[in-house]
């Protein structure tokens, strides 16, 4: 009977330290759930901060690339058919 009193005390010990242990995880989840929520929120921001090269130029900038890349287009055709 003396081992069986043993064994269930050390059942109980064993369980309680699995309670505890679980106690620790569901903190550290509800901890990492809100670290999670505020990483979210900043990356929103991030994201929300963010713009294209083209909506951040002006309209005279952007006739201006447009121009600068066509001009180049040329060039390259230019250069393609003269190898012909």
């Amino acid at each position: 009977m003396n081992q069986l009193a043993q064994q269930s005390e050390l059942f109980k010990q064993l369980l309680e330290e699995i309670g505890d242990e679980v106690s620790n995880l569901k903190l550290e989840i509800k901890e990492l759930k809100r670290e999670n929520g505020k990483l979210k929120t900043k990356l929103e921001e991030a994201r929300d901060k963010q713009t294209d090269i083209f909506s951040a130029i002006n309209e005279a900038e952007r006739l201006a690339l447009r121009q600068h890349v066509q001009g180049l287009v040329k060039k390259i055709d230019h250069h393609l058919n003269a190898d012909l």
